[in-house]
């Protein structure tokens, strides 16, 4: 699995393009101004200062995981400091998700795994005045996150703590229209496509769902083939860590491959 992963990361690199590779007026902008932003912002010290004590955090905890495993530890009781180095995402993909989120501008934020809380924190950061629910499979998980939001002081996180199958729906009914959308957890072929097939009904021109680990495994590599063939998709950009889909009508329907 790894030597796919490595093959289908270096066939990436070869592919994709930097903004200059690009047509679109939207995506080349998108690409400029947001995703090769690299300057440095006051909201990722504190998060990035967190992430340092969750490194340095030694208490273990028993992990309940609903998806797909891991990769890297595949034992249910494990060190803070373990998942934080394993299962984190790195500064350099959390703040592009920042990036992404602050362009959006969303009302709402919905996030399926929140492991430890730190990209959920930067979603935090990154829209201040939007409601952002995060959902985590593991109690024990969810409570090292809670901490880490009272740590940070952030009040627009509502954290709940179950199966994405059983949640996700219901948050999802329960929103007037879906804005921002990131999919971290399960891994599975048709679980993925179920929470994309789930969103579609509350999707509008402005909503961004990103998918995360599209190049994960053989599956996952099908949902994100099986999504971006969607009629509804219009844009979809492939950075090889994650993927963003948009919805924007009257554009032509293209995929992008953005080196990242």
């Amino acid at each position: 699995m790894i030597v796919n992963f490595i093959s289908d990361y270096l066939k990436h690199r070869f592919t994709s393009k930097s903004r200059h590779g690009t047509h679109s007026p939207f995506v080349y902008k998108l690409t400029d101004e947001v995703i090769y932003d690299f300057s440095p912002k006051n909201d990722y010290k504190s998060i990035e200062a967190q992430r340092k004590k969750l490194f340095n955090d030694h208490s273990e905890v028993t992990v309940t995981d609903l998806g797909a495993g891991s990769h890297l530890n595949k034992n249910r009781v494990k060190k803070v400091s373990e998942i934080a180095k394993n299962a984190l995402k790195n500064p350099r993909l959390a703040q592009l998700i920042y990036r992404l989120a602050k362009e959006n501008n969303p009302k709402n934020i919905i996030e399926l795994g929140t492991c430890l809380g730190i990209t959920s924190s930067y979603l935090s950061k990154a829209a201040p005045d939007a409601d952002v629910i995060t959902v985590e499979g593991c109690p024990q998980t969810a409570k090292v996150a809670y901490r880490n939001f009272q740590d940070l002081e952030l009040d627009n996180v509502e954290l709940q703590v179950g199966n994405f199958d059983l949640l996700f729906p219901e948050i999802i009914e329960s929103a007037d229209r879906l804005d921002f959308v990131y999919i971290d957890g399960n891994h599975r072929k048709q679980a993925t496509i179920d929470y994309f097939n789930w969103c579609l009904p509350k999707v509008h021109e402005g909503s961004l769902l990103i998918f995360d680990d599209i190049y994960w495994s053989k599956g996952m590599k099908e949902a994100w083939e099986e999504i971006k063939s969607h009629p509804d998709v219009t844009v979809t950009i492939d950075l090889f860590w994650i993927g963003l889909v948009y919805f924007r009508k009257g554009q032509a329907k293209e995929h992008f491959k953005i080196k990242y």
